[in-house]
């Protein structure tokens, strides 16, 4: 469904799947109506949406746009979704799970950091564990890059904290919540749809930091996420795929020959973890991926868009990334 709205500085993207909505819906539009900022126009893509699914978002959101797709692509799906608030003149997109409930400031904070920050192009909120609201435990406050490809948390499970001002995030922003300018998003193209899933905030927010623009926590602007750990290990596959994807992609010759050793030693660890936790089959299956011809095209399209736009080199991005793979969910 598309329907004419008013011209709105901010254009709010989120994707439903099958039953999300039904399980998070009510928290999610009823603090998103009682935000302090109210200049925003809100995008539901009901990602392989059925007549009953679209039906059901229509009744609960009658004020949002409701978009329909045919297949799963989340990526896809935010694209669709971005494309959709930037045709209505959204200068700025928020991205934000389903499985949240806001604070009545979220917009506001994000809104007055971008502002606040000329070199802002991205701004995450701090994200607390629902289960903990009351204890307000984190989920992350900005997440880091390992340099063979791994996405960490910051701060997960400790207490909460305050942080008075702006921070910025070296690493990348959580897609569970967080604001870009229109301009930058279309700039680098937006979402990859090859990855389908997964390490896909870490491929936007790094596409971002290639043009040397920063990103940034808003502390005040505070979302409670809905985290379920084995929700996420479900999907190993696009995990394993999406890391080697992005240093394909994004590593130059020479860092990728040089990180080689470390590569091979981590993926014979990696296979072995794979057979005692019983994922050895979707680890193969990730692996075989990279062995197609297609894949390879895909890759140095990709690889030569990026040179379109790319204002900094490996040496000086990996100074932010993490040596040490640690998640407080998984013994490693």
């Amino acid at each position: 469904m598309r329907k004419t709205r008013n011209m709105s500085k901010i254009g709010i993207i989120a994707v439903n799947y099958k039953d999300y909505a039904n399980r998070f819906i009510d928290d999610f539009i009823d603090r998103l109506n009682s935000q302090t900022f109210n200049d925003f126009n809100l995008y539901i893509v009901d990602n392989d949406g059925t007549p009953s699914s679209f039906n059901f978002l229509l009744n609960k959101c009658p004020n949002a746009t409701i978009l329909t797709r045919t297949n799963a692509n989340y990526c896809a799906a935010m694209n669709f979704g971005a494309s959709a608030a930037i045709e209505d003149g959204a200068n700025r997109l928020v991205f934000v799970n389903l499985d949240v409930k806001f604070d009545k400031d979220l917009l506001m904070e994000l809104n007055n950091a971008m502002d606040k920050q000329q070199d802002c192009a991205m701004v995450q909120s701090k994200i607390l564990l629902f289960n903990a609201e009351n204890k307000r435990i984190i989920n992350t406050i900005g997440n880091q890059i390992h340099y063979l490809g791994f996405g960490q948390t910051v701060g997960y499970k400790q207490p909460d904290c305050e942080i008075a001002e702006l921070s910025e995030i070296k690493g990348y922003a959580s897609g569970v919540s967080f604001m870009i300018k229109s301009e930058i998003f279309k700039r680098v193209g937006g979402y990859d749809e090859e990855y389908f899933m997964y390490h896909d905030d870490i491929e936007l927010s790094y596409k971002t930091r290639l043009l040397k623009q920063k990103i940034y926590l808003a502390p005040k602007s505070i979302i409670y996420h809905k985290y379920e750990f084995s929700r996420s290990i479900k999907m190993l596959y696009y995990m394993e795929r999406n890391r080697f994807l992005f240093i394909f992609q994004f590593y130059k010759l020479p860092t990728i020959v040089l990180l080689l050793p470390m590569i091979f030693c981590l993926e014979v660890g990696m296979h072995f973890y794979a057979v005692i936790g019983h994922w050895f089959r979707v680890k193969l299956n990730a692996d075989f991926y990279f062995w197609r011809i297609s894949t390879w095209r895909k890759i140095m399209l990709k690889r030569k868009f990026i040179k379109t736009f790319r204002k900094t080199n490996d040496k000086e991005m990996f100074r932010s990334f993490n040596s040490q793979i640690q998640f407080a969910e998984i013994e490693n």
